[in-house]
């Protein structure tokens, strides 16, 4: 399970990179105060081919390994956050299709979505149903050759401008969300399907938080992902696999803002020298780049794991997700430090930085919720899971 880049991985970082230092970077601020989805960088990423990255060519992706992936997502969240995330919920909302899609679902849905035509969201969390998605009590009731949806969902990326979701409801209430919950494909287009509110937030503001009502929402059965019942092991499943997004997401962020104190700290002078050359500063930049660096190959590691489908993949990505986002957290809130007053303004996109990496600790699972997945793996891995658990 080779992970370090190759030399088709380095041109990808530098086609990426330049890309986003001459069109997502000059938009990075405006999309933040602005707290706007930026229509436009979508279809930026859609005509360079970024949005089809997980899927295959005969779909009219580009098929790229996990290693590629990341560094698609690190390269634009270097940039903007914001702007990461329109890939990483392309990836996130299609995977359920992915792993438990027949045929025809794939060959109706993934052509639009790898052209970037249509975005996707992923229905999982509900009000009362965060952490514990078993808690989910959203309802899906059989109805002749179709399925009734009513409940809403809390805090869906993306869910106010998505064309289709991929969303999750109990299809038997009595058997609870780990045995009676099953998954759906909801165009946004169906009567009785709403998004009255979005939130309001720290950070990622230009990304789109949204509330969607179902209000007996018909979705055909065949829109219905896997059998009845399935749906928490597909949840389980691909959360396995896009937390490793949000891990790349992080390191981004990080590499970011390590980039914009270095710059400051060469460019500032106090007591007569640049900022840069008191070894104090120094050492918070060796701290800075050696932390982002350990995240990034943490990864990559993990996404040789998720290529491979590896049986110890939730290990790995839950670790790579902990580590990069607490990093994100900390390189983040030193590189304000480095610059100083002028890092707690927004004239300096490092405040920016540091409001948008706190989410990276939040969302696809919180940081409490990795170190769960990390410490059962240990015990498996120990054979003392089941004492353990007793």
């Amino acid at each position: 399970m080779t992970y370090l880049p190759s030399a088709d991985h380095d041109d990808l970082r530098s086609v990426v990179r330049e890309l986003a230092e001459e069109r997502i970077v000059p938009r990075a601020a405006e999309i933040d105060q602005r707290a706007e989805f930026p229509w436009d960088l979508k279809e930026l990423l859609a005509g360079q081919d970024l949005l089809g990255t997980c899927f295959e060519e005969r779909h009219g992706g580009t098929a790229l390994d996990g290693v590629a992936q990341c560094i698609v997502v690190e390269e634009i969240a270097r940039a903007d956050a914001t702007t990461s995330l329109i890939p990483i919920v392309q990836k996130l909302g299609s995977l359920p299709i992915l792993l438990a899609g027949n045929d025809e679902q794939k060959d109706r849905y993934f052509p639009r979505l790898a052209s970037g035509e249509w975005l996707i969201a992923f229905g999982l969390t509900e009000a009362a149903a965060g952490s514990d998605v078993s808690a989910n009590r959203m309802r899906a009731k059989r109805d002749g050759d179709s399925y009734l949806l009513r409940g809403s969902k809390r805090f869906i990326t993306h869910g106010s401008v998505a064309n289709v979701l991929t969303v999750f409801a109990l299809t038997d209430p009595d058997a609870g969300g780990r045995k009676g919950m099953s998954a759906f494909i909801v165009e946004t287009d169906t009567p009785g399907f709403s998004s009255p509110r979005l939130e309001h937030k720290m950070g990622i503001r230009g990304s789109p938080t949204a509330e969607l009502n179902f209000d007996d929402v018909r979705v055909p059965a065949a829109n219905r992902l896997g059998d009845e019942g399935d749906g928490f092991k597909i949840a389980m499943a691909t959360l396995d696999r896009s937390r490793l997004g949000i891990a790349a997401q992080a390191v981004g962020i990080a590499q970011g803002a390590l980039d914009a104190a270095v710059a400051y700290a060469a460019e500032r002078a106090q007591f007569g020298q640049r900022v840069v050359d008191f070894q104090g500063i120094q050492f918070m930049l060796a701290d800075m780049a050696s932390g982002t660096e350990a995240a990034r190959q943490l990864t990559y590691a993990a996404a040789a794991r998720v290529d491979a489908n590896a049986t110890d993949l939730p290990y790995w990505t839950s670790s790579a997700k902990l580590v990069a986002g607490d990093t994100a957290m900390r390189v983040t809130t030193d590189a304000v430090q480095v610059l100083g007053g002028y890092g707690y303004i927004n004239e300096y996109p490092v405040e920016r930085m540091m409001r948008d990496a706190k989410i990276t600790q939040l969302y696809e699972g919180t940081q409490q919720i990795q170190r769960l997945v990390i410490a059962r793996q240990v015990l498996q891995r120990a054979g003392v899971a089941k004492r353990a658990s007793s």
